[in-house]
């Protein structure tokens, strides 16, 4: 697309959008007149969807102005840099482009570094089409936008180009499920676009993972009002023990003696066992997480197949080092979750002498992930299993029927009409507002597993050609044929008997 090229598209939404608001406008005007607007029609009930309905123009309006913009801020480079002679000294043309900058940062009234950021900014978001044609057409609001670039940082020009395809062409190969990129709040969608930037990163999680330990530290600022911050950059499964070990305490001294709230609770709980704790140890001595959390471990790198990330409930992928050390050193409240590498499914939940309604609380906690309601991001071990359809009325207990909620919208959903959408065994229900507004579920993004060379079938097909392969490929196979050696046949051997 040439300069000046996309402008246009972005402009004809913002007109659109203006007229929407204008309609809307004019009917609340003419509703509030007093006129007759005939039978049948409830005029407060009208008046408030209309609100509902500008708010949510207004919103597709302030990102297809984000996408004006946004075009306007990187064609001003480019035009700069088309008038600049192509044999102009290399200072000429940094000087020229520092200049726009300046000039774009006057016309905004913000700093020179915020608008560099900007324009740096804008010049990705409009060198990926998919991603700018969301923004245009109001899709998708400007900080999504902004998070999408932030996560394609480390990644080439075919990391990024796939991680757009992925969210954004229904069409794609194990494109994303769901709501649709818009449609997540901000926080919950960087962890989606997480999630498939750590299992597409050019390097792998481990190395990552390895440099960001010898990064760990402890900050501390200053802030006003007598407070300030202390803040930890810890391996994720430390901080997210720390983080469900905190909220657990604080929940246990909740009670009606107890004036201070959970959000207060955390922090004091977190002082008393630092300032009480002595002397720091060493990092290799830190205590394996004591948590009631969830790791869900493709079975090949369980077994050290391959390296392919687990997912950790609470905080997302992490290395398949880190999740074999939970599964061999975890505490009694660890529940190991394995997945099978033919179509993704938990093949178990670890510790077996539970409870059913235990295992069919652990596996909601597994499919959801978080409280199911819209735009919830609360993760913590004290949500509930709640049933969609209550028992009274004719509702079962099991995963198709629950769904986890954090306490707060367990209560909406019994005191309002916010009304859960079935669900199924895999899938979390989606929602409908009292307004009768439908907001899709919240759905992970499972990929095909990485299988080890050995079991590859294209590799068993060129190492197997008198057939064997293929029976792996199609149905039940003879695995033993297949081993390379006595762990792998146990794998082998293992997978075969779950099928």
């Amino acid at each position: 697309m040439g300069i000046g090229g996309g402008a246009g598209v972005a402009l004809e939404g913002v007109l659109a959008s203006a007229a929407a608001l204008d309609a809307l406008g004019k009917e609340d005007v003419f509703l509030a007149s007093g006129a007759h607007v005939g039978a049948g029609v409830d005029v407060m009930q009208r008046r408030y969807e209309i609100r509902l309905e500008r708010l949510e123009a207004a919103s597709r309006l302030e990102a297809q102005l984000a996408a004006v913009k946004a075009r306007d801020a990187a064609e001003a480079i480019d035009f700069q840099q088309a008038m600049t002679p192509p044999n102009a000294p290399v200072q000429e043309r940094t000087y020229a482009g520092i200049s726009v900058v300046e000039e774009i940062a006057g016309v905004l009234t913000i700093s020179s570094a915020a608008a560099g950021a900007l324009v740096d900014q804008s010049r990705r978001v409009c060198s990926l089409p998919h991603l700018f044609q969301a923004l245009s057409a109001g899709a998708m609001s400007w900080q999504h936008a902004r998070i999408f670039v932030d996560e394609t940082e480390g990644l080439d020009a075919v990391g990024a180009a796939g991680l757009v395809t992925h969210f954004f062409d229904p069409d794609a190969p194990n494109a994303s499920r769901g709501a649709a990129p818009g449609d997540l709040i901000p926080s919950r969608f960087r962890a989606k676009v997480r999630g498939w930037r750590e299992r597409h990163h050019p390097e792998s999680i481990e190395k990552r993972h390895a440099k960001g330990v010898a990064d760990r530290r402890m900050e501390y600022a200053p802030d006003r009002d007598g407070m300030a911050w202390v803040s930890l950059y810890l391996p994720g499964d430390t901080a997210c023990a720390i983080w469900n070990g905190t909220t657990a305490t604080a929940r246990g001294l909740q009670g009606p003696d107890e004036t201070r709230t959970l959000t207060q609770l955390r922090p004091d709980i977190a002082a008393s066992l630092l300032l009480g704790a002595g002397t720091a140890t060493e990092l290799s001595k830190v205590p394996t997480p004591r948590a009631d959390v969830l790791v869900m471990v493709p079975v090949f790198s369980l077994f050290g197949q391959t390296d392919e990330p687990a997912i950790l409930d609470g905080f997302g992928p992490i290395p398949a080092s880190m999740a074999r050390k939970l599964v061999a050193d975890g505490a009694d409240s660890f529940y190991r979750v394995l997945v099978d590498p033919r179509d993704g499914a938990p093949l178990e939940i670890g510790r077996k002498n539970y409870r059913l309604t235990e295992a069919i609380k652990r596996w909601i906690r597994m499919r959801d992930g978080k409280c199911t309601f819209p735009g919830c991001s609360n993760r913590t071990s004290d949500n509930e299993a709640d049933h969609l359809i209550a028992r009274e009325h004719g509702g079962t207990t099991n995963a198709s029927n629950l769904a986890q909620l954090c306490p707060k919208h367990h209560r909406l959903k019994h005191r309002s009409r916010w009304t859960p959408d079935p669900a199924n065994r895999n899938e979390p229900p989606g929602w409908t507002s009292p307004a009768g507004r439908r907001y899709k579920p919240e759905h992970p993004d499972p990929e095909p597993t990485h299988w080890p060379q050995w079991l590859c079938p294209e590799w068993m097909r060129a190492a197997y050609p008198s057939g064997r392969a293929d029976r792996l490929a199609g149905g039940r196979p003879d695995f033993h044929y297949m081993a390379r050696s006595p762990g792998e046949d146990a794998l082998v051997r293992y997978l075969h008997s779950t099928s």
